[in-house]
């Protein structure tokens, strides 16, 4: 090797080292730029850690999230159970998070909710093995697949009418309906269920669902520790496991959909899916560390990393330039085409609701019942509406039912 060929090795190193710090230094540069032209969208974080919990949960949150739009406009930052939130309340907005750029964004929760459900739930995850799982999962939610729940469902509904209307007494519809909703979720997951599963699940969601939106703080008596402690993985793990060593006939549920779908080698889910989940968490959050720091919105604010970007869907359902006279009982504004995404009830994107068909099946045939073969009235002077912060009705809507023959 001549003398030049060994001078040209360090001085091509040193050209290529002084390019890449070039390159560093020019993006250092534009993204103090970005940084300085860019800003926090407008907001309140309110008090350290409390944030703004405290006056969502004392009010109506239509109220409290409509205050904050007026003020401050179609995006906005606050703090909600401990995590610093950015709130879109606008169609472009929601489309943004959940079609156009949902890959900038990592589905997910309050702490409290992400401890209870659980890392591995189909809704954290993104990518090859979320759509895999989905896919499995709404393998027994399509319409096609919950025709067969039909007469099931149908029975769960008329013997709740019917135990409603006995003797004429006052029931608690809000409760009621909560019950005959997990009895249908119970098929559509399990099929059918022995009584003393159902029992100990419904005891364990009670207190699971208490614990859903408190502060996710550890402490005794606290219903966030009491809601964790009482896990429903174990009393999940004995159904999983009994239906695995009974070999029970195949069932439509999803439970069984899940135990006796097969991958490309034919293996069973049970058998190839152990460590699948630990693997692709492990690879999704290491993936995370190279994210952007921020992400960009198209009205120029900066998101900062690890706040919750939240669409707000009740501002974009009861905005009146999409729903004239919003809080009014109209049928009729359904019935022409809407505007995209001023109508999301099932969310929208990969993570919609996978159970939005079932859901519409349980509501159709209540009603039809409903209005077919039995009549009711509102107990007391008072009704409407109250919020905890989800709304409920006022009292649980106590209600008097009975059947239309007997209404003379």
């Amino acid at each position: 090797m001549d003398k030049s060929s060994e001078f040209s090795v360090p001085v091509l190193t040193l050209l290529i080292a002084v390019i890449i710090a070039c390159v560093i230094s020019l993006r250092k540069k534009r993204k103090r730029h970005e940084d300085k032209t860019c800003k926090l969208p407008p907001g309140s974080l309110g008090w350290p850690y409390i944030g703004e919990t405290l006056q969502l949960y004392s009010q109506d949150p239509n109220v409290f999230f409509s205050t904050r739009q007026r003020r401050y406009g179609e995006i906005f930052k606050t703090h909600i159970l401990g995590c610093p939130c950015v709130m879109l309340a606008s169609p472009e907005g929601a489309r943004f998070v959940l079609i156009t750029q949902a890959h900038l964004f990592k589905p997910t929760y309050p702490k409290s909710k992400e401890n209870l459900i659980g890392p591995r739930a189909l809704f954290f995850h993104q990518g090859e093995y979320h759509m895999r799982l989905r896919k499995l999962v709404q393998g027994s939610l399509y319409p096609e697949s919950i025709r067969r729940l039909v007469a099931d469902i149908e029975e769960l509904t008329v013997s709740a009418l019917d135990s409603w209307s006995e003797h004429g007494g006052v029931i608690n519809t809000f409760d009621e309906m909560k019950k005959l909703s997990f009895e249908v979720g119970i098929l559509a997951t399990f099929g059918r269920l022995d009584q003393h599963y159902k029992d100990e699940l419904k005891k364990n969601y009670v207190t699971v669902d208490r614990g859903y939106n408190s502060f996710p703080t550890n402490l005794p008596g606290t219903r966030y520790q009491k809601a964790i402690k009482e896990r429903l993985s174990k009393i999940l793990s004995s159904i999983t496991r009994e239906r695995r060593e009974k070999k029970l006939a195949v069932e439509k549920d999803l439970l069984s959909c899940l135990l006796n779908s097969k991958d490309d080698k034919g293996e069973t889910l049970s058998g190839t899916e152990g460590d699948l989940p630990i693997q692709w968490e492990w690879k999704e959050s290491s993936g995370l560390e190279s994210d952007k720091k921020y992400a960009h919105h198209s009205q120029g604010y900066l998101i900062p990393k690890g706040w919750k970007v939240m669409p707000l869907f009740r501002n974009i359902h009861h905005n009146p330039e999409f729903f004239p006279d919003p809080q009014r009982f109209d049928p009729t504004r359904f019935e022409g085409p809407l505007k995209p995404n001023t109508f999301m009830p099932f969310g929208s994107g990969v993570h919609a609701c996978p159970g939005n068909e079932l859901a519409k099946l349980e509501m159709l045939i209540l009603v039809h019942h409903l209005a077919s073969h039995f009549r009711y009235e509102l107990v007391g002077s008072e009704s409407g509406i109250e919020y905890g912060p989800f709304p409920v009705p006022l009292h649980g809507l106590p209600a008097r039912f009975w059947k239309e023959e007997s209404a003379n």
